[in-house]
């Protein structure tokens, strides 16, 4: 059996999977290639203390600084964090919204394979 370019479907010809299931593939794949830059981590707005004792946030009761978005992702296996200025998160924002989506895809796609591979009746020889 051949594949047309660009045909998410099966590429071994043991495996069928049903119409829908090439259509539900065919879909996250468009999907997957129309997200565009995607960043990964975390983003959480904080408010902060400083080092100043006769810091206005010291006071009772405190008024701290911020709020400071905070960027955190892995890096080589350690936690990196970064601050984004107002204008960097509203650049970078939907590449957040896109990675998220990505990780949506990926795990439909996982889980629509596994449904396939589940369905295999083949007897092991």
């Amino acid at each position: 059996m051949t594949h047309e370019m660009g045909d998410p479907g099966c590429d071994n010809d043991n495996v069928s999977p049903t119409p829908a299931q090439r259509a539900q593939a065919a879909r996250i794949g468009r999907e997957l290639a129309a997200l565009g830059f995607a960043l990964p981590g975390t983003l959480a707005d904080r408010m902060t203390r400083c080092g100043h004792a006769t810091c206005r946030c010291h006071a009772d009761p405190p008024a701290l600084h911020g709020p400071y978005h905070q960027w955190t992702r892995k890096k080589d296996g350690k936690t990196a964090t970064r601050i984004l200025s107002d204008d960097q998160l509203a650049d970078y924002s939907h590449w957040f919204d896109n990675h998220r989506r990505l990780r949506e895809l990926i795990a439909e796609l996982e889980e629509l394979s596994l449904t396939i591979a589940e369905g295999d009746h083949r007897r092991n020889r």
